[in-house]
Formats: structure tokens, sequence, C-alpha cells
């Protein structure tokens, strides 16, 4: 059986890559496709000298560093993807790979992270971040938005299994296509993310420092507890903006690798969490290494965190994205810190382990393989 794999795109090793890695470990024979592959040196080794197969969009002026001013041309380029020589097609997919173009007789499974953001949930910020949100060229971006969203909609129609990676992207999924999903968690590095080291008097956070992750709020919660400290693990557009909002008790590291953000969550009071994620890795990354979760209360954090209403909790939600609703729930986190214990944290984090993901990953593929041969997966 021959096997392709699909992917958005390529240039750093973040949680979807994750995914994907486990994907090729369980498929090593699988052909890899992506729209552009830019990854740098230090991150690609989870292809282990794997070809990556792309599209037009890597010889493109600027794609390097702007791939997402492309964005337009990606339904375009995904379905210049020829996969006739496949028995399945595989599609990972937050943006457009599921809409790679497949046969009746080929089974297309979608390992689907969320309907595509830019159309639908993450339409002005991709407009704000592109400069495309006024005048006569936002007038045209948003027509164009629309188009796709339509375009994203229409090829869920050639999917003949979605995967969602929460209850949360279920859905989602339901919503935007009215399409029934099965749920598989994706994997978390449990084998090196372990506790160790003692505690310290202070509180982290680490994320890639872009609007949804609402870096701000945390940060301005701190500013406003001067006698507690925070320290800041991630860079990007909106750093040095909500690096002025802070005080002296925060501290900010950039970018580190992953040794040095293991080592802060080892040592680390609790970890702060204020984004809508569709899942959320990093909070099991922190409670893998025992430590407890301060996070705001919706999309797949809930599925992932045990809050202090669990006979065994593993940390402490709040309700708004506001500072003042992460300083009650830090206030909350000193009183009941006791009830939390670092032995429950790791035990719920080893819940995701990758062999989990491996095993019912390929459970649901075998699975959907045999009702597709006989005519019964729909």
């Amino acid at each position: 059986m021959k096997i392709a794999i699909v992917h958005d795109w390529l240039v750093t090793y973040a949680g979807a890559e994750r995914v994907l890695e486990e994907m090729l470990a369980v498929y090593p024979h699988a052909d890899l496709f992506s729209l552009i592959e830019f990854l740098p040196d230090g991150e690609r080794q989870f292809l282990d000298g794997r070809q990556v197969r792309t599209s037009f969009l890597q010889r493109m002026p600027g794609a390097r560093k702007h791939y997402r001013s492309y964005l337009p041309l990606m339904p375009v380029a995904v379905q210049l993807f020829d996969l006739s020589a496949y028995d399945l097609v595989i599609s990972s997919s937050h943006a457009v790979a599921k809409g790679v173009p497949t046969r009746e007789d080929q089974l297309h499974i979608c390992m689907c992270y969320s309907p595509m953001r830019y159309a639908w949930d993450l339409k002005d910020q991709y407009l704000r971040e592109t400069g495309l949100d006024r005048g006569a060229k936002g007038m045209a971006a948003r027509w164009l938005l629309q188009r796709m969203r339509s375009w994203d909609a229409r090829t869920a129609d050639s999917v003949d299994r979605f995967i969602a990676i929460s209850n949360f992207i279920a859905q989602r999924i339901w919503n935007s296509y009215r399409r029934e999903s099965t749920v598989i968690y994706p994997p978390v590095d449990v084998e090196n993310l372990t506790p160790g080291g003692s505690r310290e008097d202070f509180y982290v956070t680490a994320s890639r420092i872009v609007p949804y992750k609402r870096m701000d709020v945390i940060v301005d919660a701190f500013a406003a507890m001067p006698e507690r400290r925070l320290v800041v693990i991630g860079d990007g557009p909106e750093q040095r903006r909500i690096r002025g909002r802070a005080g002296s008790n925060v501290t900010f590291l950039g970018h580190q690798p992953f040794e040095v953000l293991r080592d802060h969550l080892r040592r680390a009071r609790a970890f702060v969490f204020a984004a809508e994620e569709d899942f959320g890795i990093a909070p099991l990354e922190a409670q893998a290494c025992g430590t407890p979760v301060i996070a705001y209360g919706r999309g797949g954090v809930l599925e992932t965190v045990r809050g202090l209403d669990s006979p065994h909790p593993t940390g402490i939600y709040f309700n708004e994205q506001s500072s003042s609703s992460v300083i009650g729930a830090v206030e909350e986190f000193e009183r009941e810190s006791t009830r939390i214990s670092p032995a429950a944290c790791r035990e719920n984090a080893l819940r995701f382990a990758p062999e989990r993901f491996r095993r019912e990953f390929t459970g649901v593929v075998e699975w959907a393989l045999d009702r597709f041969r006989t005519g019964r997966l729909r």
C-alpha cells in the first residue's frame, strides 16, 4: 500500500510537527508532501533524512520569511500535488492540506488541528499581521478570505474520515463542515520532560509571543503583583510591545533551547497560560515536569488540566482573559497549592504519551481502511 502524508508547511518544529513526527514513525515508508520546507538545520532531525516534496511556493520570492503572504495561492498549490499513485492519503492540516485532490478509490484521512483559522476564527488577526486590515486592499482581502472559507468548507467533502486533536476541535469541525470526527490527542514527550530539581519562588510562561496567546494579560497581571516573579520564555512580533508593559519582576528570556525550558518548568511554582488553544501542549509539558498549571478555562486546556473540582487536581482555571482574572487565579493557587501534587501532574501528563497516540492513530487508520474497502465508511 502506497501512502502519502500532506502537511501544510514546514518552517519550525512545533505542535503539528510533533504529531507529524509520530505519523512518520508509524508509516516510515510514506512519502511526505508540504507546500514549503524551510526548517532550520537544528529542527530537521524528526524528518530522519526524508525528502520533502514541495509546491511551486517553495520557489516564490521571499517565501522563507513571508510565506503567509502567499495564503491566497495555497489552495491552488495544494491542488497541484499529484497523488494519483497512492492508496492512502493522510492530510496533516490546520490550513489547506485537507484540500489535496483525491479520487473515490483513494482513502483520505485528515488529521485536523483546526478548520482553516485564517478563514474562520483568526481572520482579523491574519489581516492585521499582513497589513491588510484597512482600505481598498483590506476590502479585497476580506473578500478573498470569504472565498477561501467557501473553498475550505467545500473541500471537506473529499475527506473520508476526520481525526480531531481535541473535543474542542471536533466541535469546530462539526460547526464548520457538519462532519463527525474521532478525537486523538497529540503526543507529549513525557520521556524527556520529567520532574527534577527543587521548586523556586517564581512562575513561568512559555509561548510564541503573538496576539492570540494573550501574553499581555499575564505580564500585566504580574506587573500589578511586584512581589511575585515571572519568567517569560519565547519570542515573536509582540515581544517588544509586551516587554514595555513589564515591571522589574518580569524576566524575558526570549527563545530558549529545550534544556532551558525544561529546567524552568521543573523549578517554577506554576505554569501560567492565557490562550484559548485548540489543544495546548505547553500546559501538558509543564505537568509532565510535575508543575501545576494556572490556565484560561476555555478550549482544549479543559481536556488536559484537572481543576480543583477533580479528586486529583493539576491546576486552576481563570474565567476571563484579563489581568484581574489572572491575579485572582494566582492568589487562589497560593491558597490551594497543597491540594496539587507533582505526582498528580505527572500522572495526568502520562495519559498523552507518544505510544498512546501511535496506538490510537493506527487503530483509526486500520478501522477506516477496513470500512472503506467494504464500502461502509460513510
